[in-house]
């Protein structure tokens, strides 16, 4: 769309307004010929008299590609004529907040064409585009036209954007396929028969009597020999076998291959093991190409019948394979995976550069790599990865895709591998990067950020995971600790954060002497139940001095630092600790509901009441109430009943009996107004005595109810004043 041309027609200009009180806005059209290229024009002018001239916006229409040109800004926006998102319904031109709804109705009322005439140039140029569901407002709706065509446009390009996109990748995956080595099939069905199914055959077998009848996976033969020695002259001169049995081994009378010994009843016309293995060729010049290879061994045994018996006439066996996945990786660009799949429809394989969704994913798991994979290394990208050096050291097969995906990222891989520090490295595979302090370090110490006179000492444990955190946490710290220093703190297994507090006040080989002497064992044992209780008893250690720092004691104090029985002194501490907890919670519940304070007097003299057996009496503050949820194991405590008490809604009223008015016994909840009994509950929720409470608690409220309590009954308030 050529805009500079189209900035510079003179606008089409608004010859009337409309008389209509709701017309906001007017359209005018009008179309042209620009390039050879048919254009339609709809200019918007506000309907007032001095804006008649220029428009609020022009927008241009033309085959394949529409604008629109906002002339008091100068800009021009690619957006549609309804701006709609998902909760407002506007016309691009509208200055209303686009988070208000408007109605079809309201918006026609608000923009109009100025002639029938423009009306038909739209439909016209629109060549009919309009929603369906909207067919009765074809009319007043006139926009509706120019937005469905402009959906169009849109939908085309994307079409094409997306047609574009899958050429590029269909032609990226064929330069991959015609630059992939050929596959040696051959060689690698005899390794996997060879080494990872180990020549494994199966003699089958079905006794009848004294004989046997045998068919051999190897050779495929079926015989019958004798097993069990007999009397008769005849019988020494027949062939004869040891006898079979389920699960032990033996060789063929046929071709002397040795089987393991399966029952014919217990084959069921197949059987297979499947595994996997890896296959690196060289691509390209200095790329490498990983192929995910599925690789099967199938046993068949062949059964007709004889009348009412099963009997085996062949059996053979079959190693098959068949290419899942490939990874390639180039200089400068991402590994890409490569997967094959099948159209079920068409009926044939073919190869993608995506996975396929959810749980029928492909997944590339852990396998074997064939030793010309290293071969083929040479002179590629990962010919210093270190990749072999690495599998050698793992005691479990790995995914030479992902390690070369990593080394590619991190070249430190290949130094850290051949120091020995094959933990680290197993690490850094499984995308724990946050053991690497700078991805750009050369050296072992910058790139791990551990202290580098313990390098030695960390190649000794292999990059043990709990040494290496506490080094970490040395240079963190800014400490120097000693190799026989580390590897206690390792054992222990501490936090960081604890020993970022700790180190302020004491010295770390204090806190490990302190922890040894605590537990009652010794350091380096490596014996688990040591270690485990080197570590309860630093947690416990920790965590006293935690709460001794939060109860402002003095931690220069060496007492405080040492004590003589720590688990004793760590109880004192959690009791204290609770105690100043819940104090600062009832000071903090007192400052949020005041009301209930302040309300006490009032209600008291309104409650307040006393028998032979009983007293009931309100809270005189929120700390109270809480103070009662907490002792009889209830909810009273809660927000929802504090809010209402302080509102004045309902009252909290606390039931005693006369003999211990300090004792919570149970606590009521009654309207503040009407006077109601909302419920009532003892310890952990329960009705104690319901019988006798409910007869006492609803003659209460009778009384409440009659004025039976109240000013009248001064006389008790000096006894209640007690509780």
């Amino acid at each position: 769309m050529k805009k500079k041309a189209i900035e510079k027609i003179p606008f089409i200009g608004l010859k009337r307004i409309s008389r209509k009180k709701d017309v906001e806005f007017v359209g005018v059209t009008a179309t042209m010929e620009i390039a050879g290229e048919a254009h339609l024009f709809l200019e918007v002018y506000r309907n007032k008299r001095s804006e008649k001239e220029a428009p609020v916006v022009r927008i241009v229409l033309t085959e394949k590609d529409f604008g629109t040109w906002f002339v008091g800004r100068g800009e021009w926006s690619r957006g549609k004529i309804m701006g709609t998102t998902w909760d407002s319904h506007n016309l691009i031109w509208s200055e209303d907040d686009e988070r208000i709804r408007k109605s079809d109705g309201f918006i026609a009322r608000e923009n109009v064409l100025n002639s029938k005439e423009d009306l038909k140039r739209i439909k016209e140029f629109c060549n009919g585009y309009r929603r369906s569901h909207l067919a009765q407002w074809e009319d007043e709706h006139w926009w509706e036209y120019i937005d469905e065509r402009q959906r169009y446009i849109c939908g085309e390009e994307q079409e094409r954007r997306r047609s574009r996109i899958y050429a590029r990748r269909q032609q990226a995956l064929k330069e991959r396929a015609d630059n992939t080595p050929e596959l040696p099939e051959d060689r690698i069905l005899e390794y996997a028969d060879r080494v990872i199914f180990r020549e494994k055959h199966y003699l089958y077998y079905k006794k009848h009597g004294v004989r046997v009848r045998i068919a051999c996976s190897k050779c495929g033969g079926v015989t019958e020999r004798r097993w069990k020695p007999g009397i008769s002259f005849e019988s020494q001169f027949e062939q004869m076998v040891e006898e079979p049995r389920e699960g032990s081994f033996g060789n063929c009378p046929m071709c002397g291959a040795r089987g393991e010994w399966k029952p014919q009843g217990k084959m069921k016309d197949s059987y297979s093991k499947k595994a996997h293995v890896f296959l690196g060729q060289k691509y390209k010049k200095t790329g490498m190409v990983f192929r995910y290879i599925e690789l099967e061994k199938k046993y068949l045994l062949g059964l007709l019948c004889e009348g009412k018996e099963k009997v085996m006439k062949n059996a053979c066996e079959e190693v098959s394979g068949i290419e899942i996945a490939r990874t390639y990786f180039e200089e400068g660009r991402e590994p890409q995976t490569d997967f094959h799949k099948h159209d079920s429809f068409l009926g044939k394989d073919f190869w993608d550069d995506c996975n396929l969704y959810g749980m029928a994913n492909i997944t590339i798991w852990p396998a074997p790599i064939l030793e010309e994979t290293y071969e083929a290394m040479q002179g590629t990208l990962l010919q210093y990865s270190a990749m072999r050096e690495y599998e050698m050291a793992e005691d479990a097969y790995i995914n030479p895709t992902v390690y070369a995906a990593q080394y590619i990222k991190m070249p430190q891989i290949e130094m850290l591998t051949k120091l020995g520090l094959i933990k680290v490295v197993r690490r850094i595979l499984k995308y724990s990067t946050g053991i690497v302090a700078s991805e750009y370090g050369k050296r072992v110490d910058t790139f791990l950020g551990i202290r580098k006179e313990h390098i030695r000492q960390l190649i000794r444990y292999q990059g043990e995971e709990s040494i290496l955190d506490v080094m970490k946490l040395e240079k963190r710290l800014g400490q120097h600790w000693t190799d026989e220093q580390i590897e206690k703190l390792a054992e222990i297994g501490v936090e960081t954060g604890e020993w970022t507090e700790v180190l302020k006040y004491m010295g770390i080989q204090k806190v490990l002497n302190l922890i040894g002497k605590y537990a009652g064992v010794e350091y380096g044992t490596g014996c688990c139940g040591a270690e485990s209780r080197l570590r309860d008893v630093a947690r416990t250690y920790f965590d006293y001095l935690n709460m001794r720092k939060a109860l402002e004691y003095d931690m220069s104090n060496t007492i405080y630092q040492a004590p003589k029985d720590l688990n004793r002194e760590h109880q004192k501490m959690v009791t204290e600790y609770n105690r100043e907890k819940a104090n600062l919670q009832l000071k903090e519940v007192n400052l949020k509901y005041p009301l209930i304070g302040k309300n006490y007097r009032r209600l008291r003299r309104k409650f307040c009441y006393e028998d032979e057996n009983f007293c009931i009496r309100p809270a005189r503050d929120a700390g109270e109430i809480v103070m009662e949820g907490r002792i009889l194991h209830h909810c009273v405590g809660g927000d929802d009943y504090l809010r209402k008490h302080n509102d004045d809604i309902t009252t909290i009223l606390f039931l005693r009996t006369r003999k211990e008015p300090d004792v919570p016994y149970i606590t009521v909840e009654i309207g503040t107004r009407n006077l109601e009994l909302i419920q009532w509950y003892g310890a952990n929720d329960k009705k104690t005595d319901k019988e006798n409470m409910d007869r006492w608690l609803n003659a209460y409220v009778t009384r409440l109810k009659c004025g039976q309590i109240g000013e009248a009954e001064e006389t008790e308030e000096r006894i209640l004043l007690r509780a």
